[in-house]
């Protein structure tokens, strides 16, 4: 899964695509790179951002996807949000998958939503919210609390009839350096719940803060950290950076293919 924000103020590459045509060359580089997912997001969602109306975020939303899909009318496009209005007008206009922060907490009816649209759900896991979510984050067991969370969220979806759900646990969002490095460690103990794990570790400050270095200089680190990812049980690799990750996973294949 290749990441497009169409944000002026994400973590890593924040404004890099400002213009549909933009956005367009960036999709393009994703698919020929080998991702199989794009997905579009109009909302930062690193600490302290700044909210977004949903007026704002369609008006970002609809040019791209629009855009994306006249153009690449085979591929998937997930899109990024937790408001049922957009999850409704991104499906209209093509979105194969809903992609939100929230896991259904911010809105009650979007898991009736995306259930209504027919189309894979990815629930993640978020302590609190954007602005505040990395001040003092408490756990008493990470993983433990994370798959309650998923184990509840699941049966909400399973009920309202949701066609797929995808589980992603959240890297970064609530979660403390070691809290990360635990679910990483653990990532694992969600295959109990039989959905597909998607990871996104791409660029994130786990690796930063670890390394002592920026979002630019984390390629190599991201890359490690997907690898252990797929090793522990991984389905999907949500990143900026496609062509580390698909050679990455080519090889932990191989590897794991080998060893049957």
């Amino acid at each position: 899964m290749g990441i497009l924000n169409v944000t002026p103020d994400s973590f890593y590459d924040g404004g890099a695509y400002p213009t549909v045509d933009d956005q367009l060359k960036r999709a393009e580089k994703i698919l020929a790179e080998g991702a199989i997912v794009i997905d579009i997001g109009a909302i930062s969602t690193r600490p302290g951002a700044a909210e977004v109306n949903q007026n704002e975020e369609l008006e970002r939303l609809l040019p791209a996807i629009k855009t994306i899909r006249r153009h690449f009318p085979g591929c998937f496009i997930s899109v990024d949000t937790y408001r049922p209005l957009v999850a409704r007008t991104m499906a209209d206009h093509g979105a194969d998958f809903i992609n939100d922060i929230y896991g259904g907490r911010f809105d009650q009816e979007m898991i009736a939503t995306v259930a209504g649209l027919k189309i894979p759900y990815i629930l993640m896991h978020m302590k609190g919210r954007p602005g505040t979510m990395q001040d003092n984050p408490v756990y008493t067991d990470v993983v433990a609390e994370i798959t309650y969370f998923f184990e509840q969220q699941i049966a909400h979806c399973r009920e309202a009839g949701v066609k797929q759900v995808i589980i992603d646990p959240g890297f970064g969002f609530g979660k403390t350096v070691e809290h990360n490095f635990t679910l990483l460690s653990r990532l694992d103990t969600f295959r109990s719940l039989g959905t597909p794990i998607l990871a996104g570790l791409s660029r994130k400050s786990m690796i930063n803060k670890t390394l002592h270095i920026k979002p630019e200089e984390a390629l190599n680190g991201t890359t490690v950290l997907n690898t252990i990812a797929l090793l522990k049980g991984a389905d999907i690799l949500r990143v900026h950076d496609v062509k580390a990750a698909v050679e990455a996973i080519k090889l932990v294949e191989m590897t794991t293919k080998t060893n049957q």
